[in-house]
C-alpha cells in the first residue's frame, strides 16, 4: 500500500532573503501559501515540513505547530539525511520534494506529477520532476519532484559530496546514467510558459509577486493571466 508524502523543504535562514517562510504575501506568511496550496493534492497522503532544528528556525516551527502542520527538524545543511529522517519518520513510500521557495505551487500539477509517476510501466530508480521548465514548457514554480523512498534512502546512503547532501536530489542529476530522469509538458496549453518565473529567491522576486494581484488558492492559468510582460 502506498504512502505518499509531500515534503516541503524550508528554512528561514536564505542568505540572499533572510526569513522569507514569515514574509507576509497578501496578507499571508509565504509558508502558508505553500502548505495551502499544496494541501489542493487530491493523491498525496500526508504533508510534512522538513525544517533545520536550529534557533532560527524556531519561530517558523511555532508558527507551523500552532496551525496544526505536521513538521520534522533535522540537519540544517544536510538536507539529503534531514529528508531520508522525515521519509523514515512518516513511513512513506514515495516522496514529493516540494520546495518552499515556490509559493504558488498547485495541488493540481502536484497530481498530474504524481499520475505520471504512477503510470510508468518500471517504476525502479525512477525520478519524475515538474517543478523547472528543463525539457518541458512547465513554468518555473508550480510543481514538483517525486521518487520512491528507498531510492531517496539510496542517495542519502551514497551521496557523500556536500553540494549532493545540500541540495539533496542533485545526485540524480549528476548521474543521469544510473537513474530513469523523467518529465512531462502541462496538460493546459495555457501553462506552457517556460519564460514565467515564480518562485522566491531574491527581493526582486518578493516585490514581483506582491505587486501581482494574487490570491492564495488562484489556479495557476489565472496566475499566468496577470504575470508582468
Amino acid at each position: 500500500m502506498s504512502n505518499i508524502i509531500a515534503l516541503i523543504q524550508a528554512r528561514m535562514g536564505s542568505s540572499r532573503l533572510p526569513c522569507k517562510m514569515m514574509l507576509c504575501l497578501h496578507g499571508l506568511p509565504v509558508i502558508d501559501w505553500v502548505v495551502r496550496r499544496t494541501a489542493l493534492s487530491r493523491l498525496l497522503d500526508g504533508i510534512i515540513v522538513a525544517m533545520p532544528d536550529t534557533p532560527l528556525d524556531e519561530p517558523l516551527a511555532r508558527h507551523l505547530e500552532a496551525r496544526g502542520i505536521r513538521t520534522f527538524r533535522g540537519p540544517e545543511d544536510d538536507v539529503l539525511r534531514r529528508f531520508r529522517l522525515a521519509g523514515e519518520a512518516a513511513k512513506a513510500s514515495h516522496v514529493v520534494r516540494i520546495c518552499a521557495d515556490n509559493p504558488l505551487i498547485w495541488g493540481g500539477e502536484i497530481d498530474a506529477l504524481i499520475r505520471h509517476y504512477q503510470a510508468l510501466p518500471d517504476q525502479e530508480r525512477a525520478y519524475v520532476y515538474n517543478h523547472i521548465p528543463l525539457n518541458n514548457r512547465y513554468p518555473d514554480g508550480f510543481g514538483a519532484e517525486m521518487l520512491s523512498f528507498s531510492l531517496l534512502r539510496e542517495l542519502d546512503e551514497e551521496a557523500v559530496e556536500p553540494r549532493h547532501r545540500e541540495h539533496c536530489l542533485s545526485f540524480i542529476h549528476d548521474n543521469p546514467e544510473r537513474f530513469r530522469i523523467l518529465t512531462f509538458d502541462p496538460a493546459n496549453p495555457r501553462l506552457h510558459r517556460p519564460d514565467a518565473r515564480l518562485d522566491l529567491d531574491k527581493p526582486e522576486d518578493y516585490r514581483k509577486l506582491a505587486l501581482m494581484p494574487l490570491t492564495p488558492d488562484m489556479p495557476p492559468e489565472e496566475v499566468l493571466a496577470v504575470y508582468p510582460a
